[in-house]
């Protein structure tokens, strides 16, 4: 085996984790898969031979890759705007494939990933590499040119914002697959009392429908006003896939043989939680969606 061979060799072995630190850090699919990329190029040109421990070198530089991409979308100032979904994870409802599985080792769902969208660029380093990852403060703190003890309070500040903010779902997905079917039931048949008995009744959805679509971004709250819209779900032409969104049920719709729209649910309690939609037409265009074409 040649040089090159053994290096990539290597890498591919870091390749699974990477890429899900780095989803975890961006909420973005093709962001994820750049930064890993960067790592590999960086990583072949790097004279890696004193590294003893080569996945906390090739996790820091993917870190360090993602907070320059996070910084980047600050100032750009993206997050003003009132909804930015993070990409779905979709799969097929009979089963995650194994690359999903390695991408969302830990569950990560849209729910989480919505919260973590609102931590500062440094607070969601700390948070994931601490917290998801186990990295520790001291390797943490020069990679966003803080001490350890500032990089420790970093990631306090955005583990009480996560925990604050984020519904932690049912168990039992059978049960939540039920709840879900009886939401979409209700909505093609009209029935405003059928969805308000599955919503939770301070349940949210948040819409993004990206530059193309801007008409659709919004974040609706409560149940009754999220049941008085629940009709645009049941429209003409509209064909529903049943799916696995970031390993919770959901659904994928198509029109006209086109992917129109990815909903993933939070259920807690038997009851809808929150919706999340990506419609935004250019980003559904780069989410392989061909199994459910059939």
């Amino acid at each position: 085996m040649g040089e090159s061979d053994w290096l990539a060799e290597r890498f591919e072995e870091q390749r699974p984790h990477l890429r899900a630190v780095a989803y975890r850090m961006l909420g973005s699919l093709s962001e994820a898969d750049d930064a890993v990329q960067d790592a590999w190029l960086r990583f072949s040109r790097a004279d890696t031979s004193d590294v003893e421990n080569l996945g906390g070198w090739l996790t820091t530089v993917v870190a360090r890759v993602s907070l320059n991409v996070l910084r980047s979308r600050r100032s750009r100032r993206e997050e003003s705007l009132e909804v930015r979904m993070p990409d779905p994870v979709v799969s097929p409802e009979d089963g995650t494939d194994p690359e999903h599985e390695a991408l969302l080792a830990d569950s990560v769902g849209l729910a989480l990933l919505v919260v973590l969208e609102q931590l500062s660029p440094a607070e969601r380093l700390a948070f994931v590499l601490h917290d998801m990852f186990a990295v520790p403060f001291d390797e943490i703190a020069p990679i966003v040119d803080r001490s350890p003890e500032a990089a420790r309070q970093l990631a306090s500040r955005a583990r009480r914002r996560v925990q604050g903010a984020g519904p932690v779902p049912d168990a039992d997905l059978t049960r939540q697959r039920e709840v879900v079917d009886a939401f979409l039931a209700a909505s093609r048949g009209g029935d405003f009392d059928g969805l308000l008995a599955v919503l939770d009744p301070d349940a949210v959805l948040r819409a993004d429908g990206g530059t193309e679509w801007a008409e659709a971004t919004r974040v609706i709250r409560g149940a009754a006003t999220i049941a008085g819209q629940a009709l645009a779900f049941s429209q003409p032409g509209l064909l529903v896939r049943p799916a696995l969104v970031n390993g919770a049920p959901g659904i994928v719709n198509f029109v006209d043989g086109r992917p129109f729209s990815v909903l993933g649910f939070t259920v807690v309690g038997g009851r809808i939680v929150e919706i999340d939609i990506l419609a935004d037409p250019a980003r559904l265009r780069e989410l392989d969606l061909s199994v459910f074409d059939s």
